[in-house]
């Protein structure tokens, strides 16, 4: 089986989602990026758009307004000013 990474998605109002996931991928401020386990960290600020959770053959959308990502040797942590969830 191959490594999940875990993930969290967290607004000033709530957390979104958290939980152990295939694949993230998200509009940050200089392109959009994917982070899958054992990413090499990294920090970065967020731009309005979509992130996309991959887990499995399933896949779950928010849409993000501004914010920053943070890539750890424990996982990634999106810490968005608003976020809500769409349809994927």
């Amino acid at each position: 089986m191959a490594d999940k990474l875990h993930f969290s998605l967290v607004s000033p109002e709530r957390e979104l989602f958290s939980g152990l996931v295939d694949q993230v991928d998200a509009p940050g401020s200089e392109g959009d990026f994917g982070v899958l386990a054992n990413h090499a960290p990294f920090m970065t600020t967020l731009r309005e758009g979509r992130v996309v959770v991959h887990d499995g053959g399933s896949r779950r959308a928010f849409d993000v307004r501004g914010g920053f990502a943070d890539v750890t040797p424990q996982g990634l942590t999106i810490l968005a000013e608003s976020a809500t969830e769409a349809a994927a």
